[in-house]
This record gives structure tokens, C-alpha cells and sequence, in this order.
């Protein structure tokens, strides 16, 4: 899927709650440190799992499912196989009355469930990770070499 620099940005500028659902406890998983990343950039990161389900994680329980999720949660940034993503949305969908987008890292899609959500009015984002696309919109790759497409006078 593609999509425009312009709609990335937008959603990452409305979000304020994420709700990252398999995320780790272990700081060399990529779920915890895009996580850390976001709660350093001034999200308020919320983790979903069932095996860590009490523990504290910056700042916040960690939830065992989305049902315990607080209501302005407004996007579910998911870390599981593509085929795990259908209950997922769905529960999201029931749950999170402020929800506004679905986020599925690298590596996960759901046509299905993406156009489930397309339909509730929400929008979805597959196959990409808020933390590198953060970093490109805001010119923060450069300082690793990256070609951002971002001109900016920032070092």
C-alpha cells in the first residue's frame, strides 16, 4: 500500500493514545523500543498482553486484551501475524469509541480487517512502523545517512 508523506504525518500529529498490542517487556524487541520511542516523542503508550498483563511500562499497565483498554485510546498500533489482526480490529472496533486508526507494523497486513475498519470510519495504516515514519517526516533519519525526502535546516 501506499501512502502520501501528507496523511502519515496528519495521523501521527492527531494521535495522542497508542495502544500497542503484543508488546514486549524485553528492550531488544522491536514492540518495546518503537514503543519507548513513541513515549519519548510524547505519546501516551499503552501495551496489550496477556503474558505481561499488571506489569508497569512507561508509565501505564500493561493490559492482558483491548477490552481494558481506557476509551481514548485512538490508535491500535498491532505487533502479531497478519492472521491474528481480524479479532484484533474487530475488538478495537467494539471497544474504543475514540479509535481513528489501525496501525499494522512491517510485515502485517489484512485486507479484510483494514476494510472492516475503512468502513467504521477509521483509518488504517499496513505494513509500516509509526516509529521509521516519524523519524523520516521529521528529518530524524538524516543523521543515519538516509535520504528523507525532508529538507530542513535542523543538524
Amino acid at each position: 500500500m501506499s501512502y502520501s508523506d501528507a496523511f502519515l504525518k496528519e495521523v501521527l500529529a492527531r494521535t495522542k493514545v497508542v495502544a500497542v498490542v503484543g508488546l514486549s517487556l524485553n528492550p531488544v524487541r522491536p514492540s518495546y523500543y518503537v514503543a519507548r520511542y513513541l513515549s519519548l516523542r510524547g505519546y501516551r503508550v499503552i501495551g496489550v498482553n496477556p503474558g505481561h498483563a499488571g506489569a508497569m511500562l512507561f508509565g501505564e499497565r500493561v493490559r492482558a486484551a483491548i477490552g481494558e483498554l481506557p476509551p481514548e485510546v485512538d490508535m491500535v498500533d498491532i505487533f502479531r501475524r497478519s492472521e491474528e489482526v481480524p479479532p484484533i480490529v474487530e475488538a478495537a472496533l467494539a471497544h474504543l469509541p475514540e479509535l481513528r486508526t489501525i496501525w499494522m507494523q512491517i510485515g502485517v497486513e489484512h485486507v479484510e480487517a483494514a476494510a472492516l475498519a475503512g468502513a467504521r470510519g477509521v483509518d488504517v495504516i499496513m505494513n509500516r512502523c509509526p516509529k521509521i515514519e516519524y523519524q523520516r517526516l521529521h528529518g530524524e533519519l538524516r543523521m543515519g545517512g538516509f535520504n528523507t525526502g525532508v529538507i530542513s535546516s535542523k543538524l
